[in-house]
């Protein structure tokens, strides 16, 4: 594992070298919005294969409704039989998790790159490079004992909360929009979690200000990247959608 984060660290730190002429001291921070960028990039085709499970959930929908209907009494056969269905149309219902999970290892590879003090037995250089006064090893606590909110290091974190709150909002409206746009189920059984689930998933967006202000700048910045991301493709690839499911609001890593 150390061998593998030195190769990491010095990967980012040959990216941040050819951007230095252009961008100075934020040249580290400008590599790793374009790692993210990359990272995305890959995860694309597995963003729109999302798409399009989500298009076969929603043709299923009419048969699905009439199977809970059918098994209103027998919950266990009713999710033996939507299960059944899912099987014989090819539709997994676990597509929509891949994009996320896929991230996940790029995002911890950061934390922990930005969260040691040494990398291979070396000190961790990539520690000293800063996004305007903020080190991209700092947190935003270590911001808030440096000047405040309104300090140097602490106006850096006020711009990528502004970001986030802006994005978090977009996703809100537009997630508000495809709820009430969306088919109400038919018959007398509601689908389980449904009501809860309309509360809450238009708020969740905004659950990646918490993160933002919890992990290390460096990995901060993967996660306003990659939402900000996230939101302009589920925008596009889910235009034509009246609701996206669990992958229209959920945050982003």
């Amino acid at each position: 594992m150390s061998s593998f984060m030195s190769v990491f660290a010095s990967l980012v730190e040959q990216l941040a070298d050819l951007l230095q002429p252009l961008l100075h001291a934020s040249a580290t921070a400008a590599a790793i919005v374009l790692f993210t960028a990359f990272v995305r990039l890959l995860v694309h085709p597995l963003s729109r294969s999302a798409a399009r499970g989500q298009r076969e959930r929603a043709r299923l929908q009419p048969r699905i409704a009439e199977l809970r209907k059918k098994h209103k009494n027998s919950p266990e056969a009713m999710q033996k039989a939507i299960m059944e269905l899912h099987r014989e149309e090819k539709v997994s219902p676990l597509t929509g998790c891949l994009p996320m999970l896929f991230q996940m290892p790029a995002f911890f590879l950061l934390y922990h790159l930005f969260s040691n003090q040494s990398i291979g037995g070396e000190p961790n250089a990539l520690l000293g490079h800063t996004l305007g006064a903020a080190p991209l090893g700092g947190r935003f606590h270590d911001a808030l004992a440096h000047g405040g909110l309104f300090g140097a290091q602490g106006l850096v974190y006020v711009a990528l909360f502004a970001l986030v709150a802006a994005v978090a909002t977009f996703n809100y409206r537009r997630t508000k929009r495809q709820l009430a746009q969306a088919p109400q189920p038919q018959g007398d059984q509601p689908v389980p979690g449904m009501a809860v689930m309309g509360k809450f998933m238009p708020l969740m967006s905004f659950f990646t200000l918490f993160t933002v202000a919890f992990v290390p700048l460096a990995a901060a910045l993967y996660v306003v990247t990659s939402t900000t991301w996230s939101s302009i493709e589920r925008a596009v690839l889910y235009r034509d959608m009246p609701y996206a499911g669990g992958a229209a609001a959920a945050p982003a890593l």
